[in-house]
C-alpha cells in the first residue's frame, strides 16, 4: 500500500499543479526583483521585468543562475529576506572555490521538512518506524533534512550523523532501526561491516533512502541484497534546499519532483535552449516557495530526463531520471566523454564491490586513465596469474563500455579509503599541469 504525507498535494491534478506554479512563479519573480539587487541587474541586462512573467510559459525569458553567480554574490548578495528573518544557513559539501551558503527562514525549513517527510513516507515510512539518519549533520544538508522529515512523519529519529561504524551498528541492533538514510557508498560499507560481524540476523532494516552522490542500478541491487532492504533514491541540492527536491516512490522508475515548490526544466547544456519532455539535457530548477534564498532558473549541471508518464503510485508530479552524470563532472579523456557511473556499472556486473577510484593523468601530453578496484576477500587468495587475468578481463569490459583503453589495477580489500560522506571517485591529476 502506498503511503503519502500530503495526498491532496502529491496526487493533485495537473491543472491544480500548474495553477499553483503560475501563481507562485509570478509572486516569486516580483519578490526577487524587489529584494535581490544582484538578480534584478541580471534581469535588466536581459531586458526582462516582472510584468513580462505571467505564467510558467514565460519562464524561458528569465536569466539563468549558475554556481559562479552564487560565488560572486557570496555571502549575502542573493538573500531575499532581512537577516533578522533568517534562522539558519546550510552550505555545500563541495570543495571547489568559495563555499555556497544558502539561507532559510523558519517557513523555508518547515516546507523543506515536509518535502523530506514525503520522501520517507514514499519509502514506506510511518510514525511506527525508527529512522536511522547517518548523513552528516552540521553545514551539510543531508542530516538536517532527513532529520526534519522524520520528525514531521512522527517516526523515532536517530540523529547518528556519519562515522563511528561500530556505534551505528550497535544502535541499529539495539534500537531496531527500520529505515536507513545515508550516502549509498556508506550504506554499502555498513552492509559489508554488518556481514563481517555476523550480525545480519539482528538487523531490522526494511528500507533505505540514499542520495548525495551518483549511484547505479547495479549498486542499488548490491545494497538491497547486502542489507535485506528496498533502496530508494532521493535528490536535492543545497542551493535549492537540500534533499527532498525529488524522491523515489515504490515504482522506482525515477524521482517525483515536488512541483508545488520547484519548477523543473531540461535545457541543452551548450546553447541553454529549453528541450521538450523526454529529451536528455541539463536540469534547471526554479524555487517558487522559498523566501530567504529563492533561486530562479538555477543550472544544476546534472544531466537527466523528465517524464510525465502516469505513475502506478498515484503521484502526479513529474519524474526525473537518476542523474546520468554531470555536465561538469564528465571526464573528457582523449576526446571521449567518460562518466564514473559507466565504470561502476562494469565493475558491479563483473562481481566487484563499488569500491574503486579513477585516476586520470597526462603522460607525454597524452591522457591516461587507471581504474583501481578492490578485490573481494575471495579473490585476494588468487594467484598472481589469476589476478592478471582478472585485470585483463576488466580492461576489455571497460574498453567496450567507454570506447577507450583504461589500465586496471586490482588492489587488496579495504585499501581504498572508505567515505562516510561523499565518496571520492575521481582523482584528476591533469589539473596539476594547468597553468
Amino acid at each position: 500500500m502506498e503511503h503519502y504525507f500530503q495526498p491532496e498535494i502529491e496526487c493533485a491534478s495537473r491543472e491544480q499543479i500548474l495553477a499553483w506554479q503560475n501563481e507562485r512563479l509570478v509572486k516569486q519573480v516580483r519578490h526577487v526583483y524587489d529584494n535581490v539587487p544582484y538578480y534584478k541587474k541580471l534581469m535588466e541586462e536581459k531586458g526582462v521585468t516582472p510584468a513580462d512573467i505571467q505564467s510558467v510559459d514565460d519562464l524561458h525569458k528569465l536569466p539563468f543562475l549558475t554556481k559562479d553567480d552564487l560565488r560572486d554574490a557570496y555571502p549575502y548578495g542573493l538573500v531575499a529576506k532581512p537577516l533578522s528573518e533568517c534562522v539558519r544557513i546550510q552550505s555545500t559539501s563541495g570543495t571547489t572555490g568559495r563555499r555556497v551558503v544558502a539561507f532559510y527562514t523558519q517557513h523555508d525549513i518547515d516546507l523543506w521538512d515536509e518535502c523530506c517527510a514525503r520522501a520517507i513516507m514514499a519509502a514506506g515510512g510511518t510514525k511506527d518506524d525508527v529512522v536511522h539518519v547517518s548523513y552528516g549533520y552540521g553545514l551539510f544538508t543531508g542530516g538536517p533534512g532527513l532529520n526534519g522529515g522524520s520528525h514531521k512523519v512522527g517516526s523515532l529519529t536517530l540523529p547518528m550523523s556519519s562515522g563511528n561504524t561500530d556505534r551505528q551498528i550497535q544502535f541499529m541492533c539495539d534500537l531496531g532501526s527500520t529505515i536507513l538514510c545515508c550516502t549509498p557508498s556508506y550504506a554499502a560499507y555498513l552492509g559489508e561491516s554488518i556481514h563481517e560481524r555476523g550480525l545480519q540476523d539482528q538487523i531490522k532494516l526494511k528500507a533505505g533512502i540514499f542520495g548525495a552522490e551518483a549511484w547505479t542500478e547495479e549498486m542499488r541491487r548490491d545494497i538491497e541484497k547486502s542489507l535485506g532492504i528496498k533502496a530508494y533514491d532521493i535528490y536535492g541540492l543545497t542551493e535549492i534546499s537540500g534533499p527532498g527536491v525529488s524522491f523515489e516512490c515504490s515504482e522506482q522508475t525515477g524521482m517525483h519532483i515536488n512541483e508545488d515548490h520547484f519548477i523543473a526544466e531540461i535545457i541543452d547544456p551548450t546553447t541553454g535552449e529549453v528541450l521538450p519532455e523526454g529529451e536528455k539535457g541539463e536540469l534547471v530548477f526554479t524555487s517558487i516557495t522559498k523566501e530567504a534564498f529563492p533561486l530562479l532558473r538555477y543550472r544544476t549541471r546534472d544531466i537527466c530526463v523528465l517524464t510525465r508518464e502516469k505513475c502506478s503510485c498515484g503521484r502526479t508530479h513529474v519524474k526525473m531520471s537518476k542523474p546520468m552524470g554531470r555536465s561538469d563532472d564528465m571526464l573528457i579523456i582523449k576526446g571521449v566523454n567518460v562518466f564514473p557511473s559507466q565504470v561502476e556499472t562494469v565493475l558491479i556486473n563483473k562481481g566487484y564491490a563499488a569500491n574503486y577510484q579513477i585516476i586520470v593523468d597526462r603522460v607525454n601530453n597524452s591522457d591516461v586513465i587507471e581504474v583501481q578496484v578492490e578485490m573481494t576477500p575471495e579473490m585476494f587468495s588468487d594467484s598472481l596469474r589469476q589476478v592478471a587475468d582478472r585485470e585483463k578481463e576488466l580492461v576489455n569490459a571497460l574498453k567496450a563500455m567507454l570506447g577507450i583503453y583504461a589500465k586496471v589495477k586490482l588492489v587488496a580489500p579495504k585499501t581504498i579509503a572508505r567515505s562516510e560522506g561523499k565518496a571520492v571517485r575521481v582523482i584528476d591529476n591533469r589539473k596539476l599541469y594547468e597553468k
